[in-house]
């Protein structure tokens, strides 16, 4: 559970802002999981957003980007989901955190 973040460090999380509910804003990063109009997005248009975060991630290396386990809340998807949009854990750039939900089922713990 993240309670505080350091300068360095971003949360990722799905939408923000109502109208602003993709990318950077501050000390967070929106990966949404709903459209404009609430309805829950399709994984294959999540992963595209999850693919754009992760190109940004490589990109600003001097950030930490903790992600939270977007998509299995209101979004109604599981961790089995939307942990493989994130591809393999070797491929994740190193300032990428994800949650232990997502780290299971990559590493094989969840079927």
């Amino acid at each position: 559970m993240i309670t505080e973040l350091k300068a360095s460090q971003i949360l990722v999380f799905f939408g923000a802002i109502y109208g602003h509910g993709v990318g950077r804003q501050g000390a967070t990063y929106a990966i949404p999981t709903k459209d404009n109009h609430l309805r829950t997005m399709p994984l294959s248009a999540i992963s595209i957003h999850v693919i754009t975060f992760i190109q940004y991630a490589a990109a600003h290396t001097e950030s930490a980007f903790l992600v939270t386990a977007i998509g299995c809340g209101l979004a109604g998807y599981t961790p089995k989901d939307i942990a493989p949009l994130f591809g393999e854990l070797d491929d994740l750039p190193s300032n990428v955190v994800i949650p232990e939900e997502f780290y299971r089922v990559l590493i094989g713990g969840v079927r």
